[in-house]
């Protein structure tokens, strides 16, 4: 029995976003999720921007609406005048597959896309 308060690392296999390497023998890389409305371009690039400042190595926006999707190279091209490079996480529900292929420019400027995993197999 381990006295340890830490559980042990599952194997997994390393994954690059953008520049930062996750999994495998890697360190723990800090992740967090804005919480304002993608759509607002403005609001979200300055969120990101805080979360990064703030020693978020990841960032997820929301994109779930069309709105969203449009405005995704928005936010990017706003976070590059503002210097910040921080890898960009889609979070897609339900629709992600129609929104990537509506939105090209949307699907190339995130740096992975992330399915949430309650919503697979189900919405139009």
């Amino acid at each position: 029995m381990s006295l340890s308060p830490y559980s042990a690392r599952r194997i997994s296999t390393p994954v690059r976003i953008g520049p930062i390497t996750v999994g495998g023998e890697h360190p723990i890389v800090v992740q967090s999720m804005t919480n304002t409305d993608t759509a607002d371009a403005v609001a979200t690039a300055v969120q990101v921007a805080q979360l990064a400042r703030a020693g978020s190595e990841l960032v997820r926006i929301t994109v779930n609406t069309e709105e969203a999707a449009r405005a995704v190279p928005e936010i990017r091209e706003r976070l590059q005048r503002m210097a910040i490079d921080v890898p960009l996480i889609g979070d897609f529900h339900y629709n992600g597959h129609k929104l990537l292929s509506r939105y090209p420019a949307c699907a190339e400027v995130l740096d992975k896309y992330r399915i949430n995993p309650g919503n697979v197999g189900r919405g139009s």
